[in-house]
């Protein structure tokens, strides 16, 4: 019976000693969005323009605001997470500067400028880290925790007009506990600002998502002539032969005098066309080649109108 209550003892011990942790995430989003891949996705073309440190962390006497750490990291978060999606082409902008010296180097041309249909302008807004410690009579612990809040603004860029804007907060902690001294003591643990930063993105990557993908898709008339019809956007963008897309003419564009901001009315249907077949290597140079199938334009007016997908 002894040696029974003392085995048991231990076991009590062990798990006493253990380092225990707790990230607060929320990740389901990007898994329900992995099971929509194999429907039909008309990518769109996003850029993250700026992601900025506003908190006071690790703003010392040296600090650079163009190489800022956290900012950086929270770009690298949120670019994975959006690139998981398969549901945009995502544009470089805050290393462009790299690349530019890297063509240089290669005695290559400057790249071809990619516009992006939507902008991401982000912020890490709040970033703090507490110690809380519990000491009793055989026992102690020791629990660190990182809270980190996040702001997103996302702009449509053919109107500049803030379509999305959201705080998310996130936190992770780490405990430590030791019994009659036994167990393992509670160091600085700086994978925590790391979760926390991820915690609070993952809960905007799904608002991101819907906000995008509820807008319809659109492209532009590239040639209109007798060597056929070419559109923008190819097979990366999600586009297949035999689809069908509206041909709409746009609006008038007016002045709120209210707000004092231009805005174009709501364009007129005048056709549809169907995609016979796609061309191009990249993002860049992609085309497809349509025929209308209902309706007609002016040919020598082309910039007056616009392909859109049919909701």
């Amino acid at each position: 019976m002894k040696k029974a209550l003392m085995g048991i003892g231990f076991l009590v011990i062990a798990y006493s000693c253990s380092t225990q942790q707790k990230v607060v995430r929320v990740e389901p989003q990007v898994q329900e969005i992995k099971q929509e891949e194999q429907e039909q996705v008309l990518k769109r073309k996003v850029a993250i323009a700026r992601f900025s440190n506003e908190t006071q962390y690790a703003k010392g006497i040296f600090y650079d605001k163009d190489n800022d750490p956290l900012g950086k990291q929270a770009v690298d978060i949120l670019s994975t997470k959006l690139a998981s999606t398969n549901k945009f082409i995502l544009l470089e902008r805050q290393d462009m500067d790299k690349i530019l010296e890297e063509l240089k180097i290669a005695g290559t041309e400057a790249p071809q400028k990619v516009g992006a249909d939507y902008l991401i302008i982000g912020s890490v807004t709040e970033f703090g880290r507490k110690n809380v410690g519990d000491v009793n009579v055989f026992s102690r612990s020791k629990t660190q925790t990182v809270q980190a809040g996040v702001n997103i603004r996302l702009v449509d860029v053919s109107t500049g007009q803030i379509i999305y804007s959201e705080e998310a907060k996130g936190e992770a902690e780490t405990t430590n506990k030791t019994v009659m001294g036994f167990g393992e003591r509670a160091d600085y643990d700086a994978t925590l600002a790391d979760k926390a930063i991820s915690a609070a993105i993952s809960k905007l990557v799904e608002n991101i998502v819907n906000n995008c993908m509820d807008r319809p898709w659109k492209s532009y008339f590239l040639v209109y002539d007798t060597d056929g019809i070419l559109i923008s956007g190819g097979k990366s963008q999600g586009l297949r032969v035999g689809d069908i897309y509206e041909v709409v003419q746009k609006g008038k564009t007016v002045t709120n005098p209210q707000t004092g901001m231009s805005m174009e009315l709501p364009g007129k249907t005048v056709g549809k066309v169907e995609v016979n077949s796609l061309g191009g290597e990249t993002s860049d140079n992609e085309f497809a080649i349509v025929s209308f199938i209902e309706g007609s334009i002016d040919q020598a007016n082309l910039t007056n109108y616009y392909i859109k997908q049919i909701q």
